[in-house]
């Protein structure tokens, strides 16, 4: 038995124990792709929860006789439901302004970070005309 083992050994040569070796070399490459793409899809998502925010306190504020800071209410109350893909949108939160004939919504934070210690802002802004009768 001895023999067959001894054998083996020999056959392979110079290799022996060169997996786990390369293995170790290329797993943290790995790891930080895998890392990486992850991040970039959270940042996506909360890219896109700060922009529906947006277009919905436009949609809010370009009502007819909307209120004053109806915008801003409504761009809030998405962001609580949306979940926490977005980070620190309350500090400073939405601004909604408007004029005569155009509303314009901005919502700003943070998406999540998986990479600790890095940091990846999002600012997203959207407009709107104002509803308003005018002569024809």
């Amino acid at each position: 038995m001895s023999a067959v083992v001894r054998a083996r050994l020999a056959a392979s040569g110079a290799d022996r124990g060169a997996n786990p070796v390369e293995l170790a070399v290329v797993m943290p490459a790995i790891l930080v792709l895998l890392f990486g793409s992850i991040q970039v899809g959270v940042w996506f998502v909360a890219r896109s929860t700060a922009l529906n925010a947006a277009q919905s306190g436009v949609n809010a504020q370009r009502a007819l006789q909307a209120p004053p800071g109806a915008g801003r209410d409504r761009a809030t109350s998405f962001l609580r439901a949306s979940g926490d893909w977005l980070v620190g949108w309350r500090n400073p939160g939405p601004t909604c302004t408007r004029t005569a004939t155009e509303v314009t919504c901005t919502v700003s934070g943070r998406s999540l970070s998986v990479i600790p210690g890095v940091n990846f802002s999002v600012r997203q802004t959207a407009h709107g005309p104002v509803e308003r009768w005018t002569t024809g």
